[in-house]
């Protein structure tokens, strides 16, 4: 009798964890669905919820932590890549899931991130910017050609910064090999650019950058977020 009602219990575990596994399945790619709409996304992006059992959050309608990768993204005429939304606090009442239904579906905060690359933001600069590297929080650009009048065959260190406007790039220092370093004043201007990010996917403005190898990692976060407020930044 022991090992019958054992073999029950492993079958009725089984099958809850099956049900459990299906659930998470469905309820991503409705999200993925509703995320794809609001964007317009030829594909739809890559969902994850976190924590087990999913069924439990599911008929509650909260979670504690959802993941949606978007992957490319352009706005403005630039593309950005790795667009990713990390939700926190997420509530969704079951019916309005199943149903398609975002009206209702709202997270705690929402943090956006993605990757600017190096050529996108090399495209606004200046002509004298030849390549541009990470030199900790700053940026360090090799430079050639002249900048009021003055040959230059060397490296500059650029700050960023997110601003209403997008990201500001402004010149810290500037040397010419064989030569002194000239003054940032004189050259500020002709070397400072604007790359035209400002906005990330939850419609907030950048407020953290980050040099990495691959380009500028950019984010922004957001509270109280609906899912339908996506709308309010369409991508051109």
């Amino acid at each position: 009798m022991r090992k019958v009602l054992l073999v029950l219990l492993i079958l009725v575990a089984g099958g809850l964890i099956a049900a459990d596994r299906l659930g998470v399945r469905v309820a991503q790619n409705e999200i993925g669905k509703q995320v794809a709409a609001q964007y317009s996304l030829q594909e739809r992006p890559d969902v994850t919820i976190h924590g087990i059992p999913f069924l439990t959050q599911a008929v509650g309608g909260e979670y504690d932590h959802i993941d949606v990768k978007i992957g490319d993204w352009t706005d403005q005429g630039i593309t950005v890549t790795d667009v990713r939304v990390d939700m926190r606090g997420v509530k969704a009442p079951l019916s309005d899931v199943t149903s398609g239904d975002a009206a209702n579906v709202t997270a705690r905060t929402a943090t956006a991130s993605a990757i600017v690359p190096y050529d996108a933001i090399q495209k606004r600069a200046p002509k004298q910017v030849k390549s541009i590297a990470p030199k900790g929080d700053n940026l360090a650009v090799e430079l050639t050609g002249t900048v009021l009048g003055v040959p230059l065959s060397g490296s500059a260190v650029v700050a960023v910064k997110p601003t209403g406007k997008g990201i500001a790039v402004t010149p810290l220092s500037v040397g010419s090999t064989g030569a002194p370093q000239m003054p940032v004043a004189l050259v500020r201007r002709q070397l400072t650019w604007l790359v035209p990010v400002a906005d990330l996917p939850v419609g907030t403005r950048i407020s953290k950058i980050e040099p990495t190898e691959a380009g500028l990692r950019v984010s922004a976060t957001a509270t109280n977020v609906r899912l339908n407020d996506l709308e309010q930044r369409q991508p051109k």
